[in-house]
């Protein structure tokens, strides 16, 4: 469902990135393949540096279908950027991916906390972010990073998923599931 970046993929990824229910939604766009090629190269060295993860989604048969990212790290904390193309919508990998991702964030890489900035006006993004149990709204939790990406008015809310919520969803899902097989038996 996830692999490390490559180049290999980006002719698959451009098309998908092109679409325009994707495009605006995208942190780096890129209106040239030779643009997305550069983009994705910079993208796999600056995680050779640290500055960032990122993996690409792929569906059940390996095939590229979107990004997940987490950049802007500071500390045990960075900023969640994903996309997937408009083909694979509604189908379930959004959040598939986000768990897997989560999981290799806090476990393999020690972070903390995971930020979401979703533009007011993106309704997918906020239904998306609505569907994970475990993220809460930042907006008076952080007032400082909710300002800092906001500096021009209102447009993000933000929110967080922090290492110990999504434990704790964890921890919980499985007790309930445990509880559900003892009735069922």
């Amino acid at each position: 469902m996830l692999k490390t970046r490559d180049l290999h993929e980006v002719p698959v990824l451009f098309e998908l990135l092109l679409h325009p229910d994707v495009f605006p939604y995208v942190r780096h766009k890129a209106k040239t393949s030779d643009q997305f090629y550069f983009i994705t190269k910079q993208t796999i060295e600056a995680e050779e540096n640290g500055e960032l993860i990122s993996r690409t989604i792929l569906d059940e048969y390996s095939q590229p279908i979107g990004t997940i990212n987490l950049f802007d790290i500071q500390g045990n904390s960075g900023f969640l950027a994903t996309w997937i193309g408009q083909p694979y919508f509604g189908k379930g990998y959004n959040k598939l991916a986000k768990e897997l991702f989560f999981e290799e964030l806090f476990f393999t890489y020690q972070i903390e906390a995971i930020f979401m900035k979703v533009r007011k006006t993106n309704i997918r993004s906020l239904k998306a972010v609505l569907k994970l149990p475990y993220a809460a709204l930042g907006n008076t939790v952080y007032p400082e990073v909710y300002k800092s990406i906001n500096p021009q008015g209102d447009m993000y809310d933000l929110f967080v998923i922090s290492k110990e919520q999504f434990m704790s969803y964890h921890q919980f899902a499985q007790v309930e599931a445990v509880a559900t097989d003892e009735e069922v038996s």
